[in-house]
């Protein structure tokens, strides 16, 4: 057995195959053959094996051979080094197949496959590091605008006799007039109701229709110019849209008082406290994205100092994998999807080359933190891993047909989780500065 380290983490090993093995396997398939086939002037299985050599030979030796073959393959597996096993997804490539046919009898096969293997690379140093990473603090601005969507959240929706006014509910039928006054049927709209002030009414009459009542009535003429939003057979267009209000609503919106707070929450007895526990829970949000963004820091450096050969068949894997979680987005079948995207000049290959790059990053930040996993000997237990399926689905039993799968997939994850948190933990990260368009962001 000789392994031959190639190019992009794959491998070429050859063997060998002794000739009186694959005789021994030849002769005895010669005689099943024998005892099964129906030849032309004998009976069923009576007819002689060198009969059944002159006209079946040269197949029956392949299909001995290339089986003895597949045997000395998987039978090798079991005594090399586990680096040096193909990976699961990855099938091993017989190679010069036709300098090997056809085999000739009493004669020593030597044959190659070539395969992907795990790839194996060196990791840099990877904790006592100084980096910068991004650090989102909570505002006082940001308090203030979840408090104000929890009084709006808890405003009373109550019918107004007053005039519109910007913010109010108004319900209101509206048709467009002809040049002679008349109605156009198709632009009739009975009962529409939004918010004044959202734009979201299809003529724009937010404005316009300020100051009416319910019950009111009027013909507003409106000119669209460039700026107004409408498409272009209403660009530069004068119309004129009738309007009736039926009815109109306000939003009663609570007072921000200690009264408020107590209504929110039994347990917030001022108004501070409710401020300050809306900052709290906005800053552990804030601080679950900051171990994020220093995860990130570390991960981007490491990927870039850190040289791997990826191998194809690990790549393909999981673009397939990416173009498969694309498709079902759609609701089609994967020949739908790309009959889809070639109407619009686009396919599959052309998704997967823009997912290319990404997806070797994501399986290079994999690998490496694989390997801080073992480098640190992280383990979870059998119990640990059984709690976080329950965390998953209460209602996962250990009879589900794919139970082992994701329990294994589950130890993953959180084996990848403690390398995770371990790299935060051990390097120092500094705060980062802001750059001109960060600062032009947090001006607005």
């Amino acid at each position: 057995m000789e392994i031959k380290k190639l190019e992009n983490s794959s491998v070429e090993l050859t063997l060998e195959l002794k000739a009186a093995a694959i005789e021994e396997a030849y002769s005895k398939q010669l005689k099943d053959y024998a005892k099964k086939l129906t030849l032309k002037g004998f009976r069923p299985g009576k007819a002689p094996v060198s009969l059944v050599e002159s006209k079946f030979g040269k197949e029956i030796r392949e299909e001995v051979t290339f089986k003895l073959m597949e045997d000395n393959l998987d039978a090798s597996y079991k005594d090399m080094d586990e680096k040096d096993r193909p990976l699961p997804y990855s099938t091993p490539v017989l190679q010069n197949e036709d300098k090997l046919l056809p085999f000739q009898p009493n004669t020593d096969i030597k044959y190659s496959v070539v395969y992907d293997v795990m790839p194996e690379f060196e990791l840099p140093k990877y904790t006592g590091l100084e980096l910068e990473a991004e650090n989102e603090k909570v505002s006082a601005k940001e308090v203030d605008a979840e408090i104000e969507k929890l009084r709006q959240q808890n405003a009373m929706i109550i019918a107004k006799k007053g005039a519109v006014e910007k913010s109010d509910i108004v319900t209101m039928d509206y048709v467009e007039l002809d040049a002679e006054g008349k109605e156009v049927e198709s632009t009739k709209r009975n009962d529409f109701t939004f918010t004044v002030g959202s734009s979201y009414n299809f003529y724009k009459l937010d404005d316009d229709i300020l100051g009416m009542k319910a019950g009111d009535s009027k013909v507003i003429e409106k000119t669209y110019g460039d700026d107004s939003g409408m498409g272009s057979d209403y660009l530069g267009k004068t119309v004129k849209i009738s309007v009736t209000i039926k009815e109109v609503k306000t939003k009663d919106v609570p007072a921000l008082d200690d009264e408020f707070a107590q209504d929110v929450k039994d347990s917030y007895k001022t108004l501070k406290d409710l401020k300050d526990d809306t900052k709290k829970q906005l800053q552990e949000k804030a601080d679950v994205r900051n171990k994020s963004h220093k995860l990130e820091a570390i991960l981007a450096k490491l990927a870039e100092e850190t040289k791997i050969d990826l191998p194809h068949s690990m790549i393909q894997t999981q673009l397939e994998q990416e173009w498969r979680n694309f498709a079902q987005r759609f609701g089609m079948n994967e020949e739908e999807v790309e009959k889809l995207m070639a109407a619009n000049g686009s396919s599959k290959s052309a998704f997967l080359d823009t997912r290319k790059s990404d997806v070797e990053q994501e399986i290079k930040r994999q690998l490496i933190l694989d390997k801080i996993s073992n480098i640190q000997k992280f383990e979870v237990s059998d119990e640990e891993i059984v709690n976080k399926l329950k965390e998953y689905d209460p209602e996962l039993k250990e009879d589900h047909p794919n139970y082992d799968l994701m329990k294994s997939y589950m130890k993953d994850d959180m084996l990848f989780q403690k390398a995770q948190d371990y790299l935060v933990e051990n390097n120092t990260f500094k705060e980062k500065k802001a750059t001109k368009e960060n600062k032009a962001d947090e001006a607005k």
